[in-house]
């Protein structure tokens, strides 16, 4: 199945879904930060072939404006700067927002707690006072999973779990889902909370700290070899792009004050998930190890269970079937790039 193909098989299963709960979405206007993103500009098509409309808030300092759909309104800002947000929220008036902005990187968090710390809780509370002003209807924020519970015995992990986080990165989330409900109760903002598994799909960005599958894809359709750090047994939960654009979906109508885990509910030992990949993407050679990076969890997943009952949501997708779809992207992308030459 292509990506296109893919992509519309998740809408009709959605839209299904909504017909036989006797929901009906309405067109609103909708915010979308770090639109221009990896997860962000999926999450925007979805809005916008849902017939949406769609205002992209972006810095462009991860994302790239060629990810952002023609036919959204996009706004280049950075979302620690209040007054300039509050006018674009009372000029656009959205209904609901999806909060994806963010300082994404763990290591950069531990090297510089207060910059995590200004990106993500500060430009979150300046979203939500944003949102407070202009009466929006539904806010949906994207948090983390792993490293919001840190290691953790109970695999998979429910939403109820204490917080185990040891990171500034992980800190910052959980921060902004304390004055989520803060705001709810005071200033009546209804939202939802989305701990996201480990995301993987089309326009991951390969070159940077995060994202495995994107890193690994990127070296072996190069023909270069991959780094497994550890001995690759450690687990996370990797979950599809399409199936986290699904969860935010869902959100619009569920789940009012709630905290959701989007994952699959499985574990994937790295060495298994680089053994996908290598047969997916033809690649001969062979990984070289190295020594586990200090601070990373030894196991990750992410139990579900609230999400199926409450948001009527699940996965679809399996995971040779995102990896397939990721390396046709991939491979297609290198095919443009070649062809500029």
């Amino acid at each position: 199945m292509g990506q296109a193909a893919c992509l519309a098989y998740h809408r009709l299963a959605a839209c299904a879904t909504l017909e036989q709960s006797g929901e009906q979405e309405s067109i609103v206007n909708i915010v979308v930060t770090g639109g221009a993103g990896f997860i962000g500009s999926h999450l925007v098509d979805r809005c916008i072939e849902d017939g949406h409309h769609v205002v992209v808030i972006d810095d462009l300092s991860t994302g790239l404006r060629e990810n952002v759909h023609a036919d959204a309104t996009f706004v280049e800002m950075d979302i620690r700067n209040r007054d300039r947000l509050i006018e674009v929220f009372r000029r656009e008036q959205p209904q609901a927002v999806f909060h994806l902005a963010a300082q994404m990187s763990v290591r950069r968090a531990v090297a510089d707690p207060v910059f995590d710390a200004e990106s993500n809780v500060i430009g979150g509370l300046n979203v939500m006072l944003a949102s407070v002003d202009v009466d929006v209807d539904k806010f949906v924020f994207a948090a983390t999973g792993g490293a919001m519970y840190g290691d953790t015995e109970m695999i998979p992990t429910p939403e109820d779990r204490a917080v185990g986080a040891v990171t500034p990165y992980g800190v910052s989330k959980r921060t902004t889902e304390l004055y989520l409900h803060c705001f709810q109760v005071n200033e009546g903002l209804r939202y939802v909370s989305l701990r996201y598994g480990n995301v993987y799909g089309p326009r991951q960005n390969p070159h940077g700290e995060a994202g495995v599958v994107a890193i690994f894809t990127g070296l072996m359709l190069n023909g270069e070899q991959p780094t497994i750090y550890g001995d690759g047994s450690s687990t996370r939960d990797y979950i599809y792009v399409a199936d986290v654009v699904d969860a935010n979906m869902s959100a619009l109508n569920a789940g009012d004050g709630g905290i959701y885990n989007v994952g699959t509910g499985a574990e994937t030992r790295l060495h298994d998930l680089y053994l996908v990949i290598k047969e997916a993407t033809g690649y001969s050679g062979e990984a070289r190890f190295a020594p586990e990076r200090r601070g990373e969890l030894r196991r990750s997943a992410l139990d579900i269970t609230k999400a199926r009952r409450q948001l009527g949501w699940a996965p679809r997708t399996e995971l040779a079937d995102g990896i397939a779809e990721t390396v046709v992207y991939w491979r297609t992308q290198r095919g443009k790039e070649k062809g500029k030459r």
